[in-house]
């Protein structure tokens, strides 16, 4: 019977390479995805051409004006890490960074962002040089079934990039002095983000492990 220490030890494998690999699978479909043919218009729909940047590479795109953002990064980019789950707004798996500020993609229209600079879970490391969120979110086990995580890991980002701007959440005691990361500040802006695993105490930890190394 195995030890306690090996099945860890496994287990943290696994997830090391499920992480990686993951990255490995968007990376490489990285060039056909910039090439690949938007689906035509259904005929009598209004279309625009919207164009944007996306994780470095300028998109345009011919769309249905209903078009969300999200529906965009998946059907027309086949950029897939972004995820649909409630598609109300409410659970924050298609969290993306949208010209620096994180938004629920599902929420919004793909033609209000020409111009925009996007950044989605594809665009934030690769497998040989993770973003410090994605290793930490290994390290620390942060996820489970793992369909949450790369809004998670987007919003995680933004949380840290807020803080350190000084914009503050309802929890903020002193509005004068500089924003403190905490449990209860980082719990309060991920609020959003929903993981139905539960693995809320592992994201927060990962979320603190790289404040204390941006400090």
């Amino acid at each position: 019977m195995s030890s306690p220490n090996s099945f860890e030890m496994s287990r943290r494998d696994l997830l090391v390479a499920t992480a990686a690999g993951s990255v490995a699978v968007a990376n490489s479909n990285r060039a056909a995805n910039a090439q690949a043919a938007t689906p035509p218009p259904r005929p009598g729909t209004a279309t625009s051409r919207v164009g944007f940047v996306v994780n470095g590479t300028r998109q345009d795109l011919d769309l249905d004006n209903r078009t969300t953002l999200l529906d965009a990064l998946r059907e027309s980019l086949h950029l897939t890490g972004t995820k649909k789950g409630c598609d109300h707004g409410q659970c924050g798996a298609c969290t993306v960074m949208v010209d620096g500020r994180r938004i629920n993609s599902c929420l919004s229209l793909a033609i209000m962002h020409e111009g925009s600079e996007i950044t989605t879970i594809e665009g934030l490391g690769t497998p040989d040089e993770m973003h410090p969120m994605q290793t930490a979110f290994v390290k620390h086990d942060g996820f489970q079934c793992g369909y949450c995580t790369p809004g998670q890991i987007c919003s995680s980002v933004a949380v840290l990039e807020e803080i350190k701007a000084g914009i503050p959440s309802h929890v903020t005691e002193d509005l004068t002095a500089p924003t403190q990361v905490s449990e209860m500040e980082i719990r309060e802006r991920m609020s959003g983000n929903i993981c139905r695993c539960g693995a809320y105490p592992n994201i927060v930890a990962a979320i603190t492990e790289v404040s204390g190394r941006q400090a």
